[in-house]
């Protein structure tokens, strides 16, 4: 083996093990983004396709989860949604959770309501129910609701 193909094959691993460390690191914002994504598509009681393509582009332009392939974010999405389906009120508790570790970070926090808010108004209508759901959530991550004119 050259010298030149062994660094080669160095910078490739090297790289896998990035893409991987930062797959962990996202681990907990790609679950919030779900969570938070499940609980404002199902706010008004169906997900649109709209909300659906709105979330998925979302994903692929952010950086910090651009690491995950959209398999895995649709699963991510469909775990949250079939807790809420299967029951609500467990459902609700496990995405608060995956949101509520979000808190710390609000920079993170911010962009995770600023996308919910995006999906919710995905198909022309971000109404009344998408609303509260949005307050909920904002009020778990710590934030204003003004700050994002939903007061």
């Amino acid at each position: 083996m050259s010298f030149e193909s062994f660094l080669s094959q160095l910078k490739t691993k090297a790289n896998e093990l990035k893409t991987e460390a930062l797959k962990f690191k996202n681990k907990d914002f790609l679950n919030a983004a779900m969570a938070g994504s499940a609980l404002i598509a199902m706010a008004d009681g169906s997900i649109s396709t709209e909300e659906k393509q709105k979330m998925i582009k979302f994903i692929e332009s952010n950086d910090a989860l651009s690491v995950f392939t959209t398999s895995d974010v649709i699963k991510a999405f469909q775990d949250f949604v079939g807790q809420l389906e299967f029951d609500k009120d467990i459902g609700e508790a496990k995405a608060y959770e995956a949101l509520g570790k979000m808190k710390s970070n609000e920079a993170a926090s911010r962009l995770l309501v600023r996308m919910i808010i995006a999906i919710a108004s995905a198909d022309g209508n971000f109404d009344a129910q998408e609303k509260k759901i949005a307050v909920k959530i904002i009020s778990e991550l710590r934030l204003s609701a003004a700050e994002f004119e939903l007061d």
